[in-house]
């Protein structure tokens, strides 16, 4: 029976880790959710509790041309995202399905060496947070779906 307790223990671990309430990580988004749907509603289209700005009041084609080429208006974002190159930096993808390391939104996002121009949001911080990152890299790591 000894042998047995470890073993649901470490079922159990496991189990919690995948249930976790991903409200407590969003932070300033406590309703974003590893799906684009969510990912362009609370990211996209709205500006979130900490004062981060949304980042449709740059990347639009609504009254501008949109900032770097990126127009995140809701009836176009995906299609402006999925192995798309950057028009900054042609030789990054914008989001590559099932590699959040090499899309280069993430890069942005997180201000990582070697990116064109600024972190963003281009204004400065507030940025978003770790918890709202780590939920768009989810989205991407599980192929980035139109969801």
């Amino acid at each position: 029976m000894r042998i047995h307790i470890p073993v649901i223990v470490a079922a159990l671990a496991l189990f919690t880790a995948c249930d976790e309430n991903l409200s407590k990580i969003a932070g300033p988004s406590p309703n974003l959710e590893p799906t684009f749907a969510s990912i362009q509603r609370d990211i996209f289209e709205t500006a979130d509790s900490a004062g981060r700005v949304s980042c449709i009041g740059c990347h639009t084609s609504t009254g501008r041309n949109p900032s770097g080429g990126l127009n995140l208006n809701h009836d176009v974002a995906y299609e402006q995202l999925i192995n798309l190159a950057s028009r900054g930096k042609p030789s990054a993808v914008r989001v590559v399905p099932g590699d959040p390391d090499a899309s280069y939104l993430v890069q942005k996002l997180e201000g990582a060496a070697g990116i064109a121009g600024r972190r963003m949001p281009f204004g400065g911080a507030p940025f978003l947070t770790d918890g709202q990152i780590l939920i768009l890299r989810r989205w991407i790591a599980i192929g980035a779906p139109r969801n």
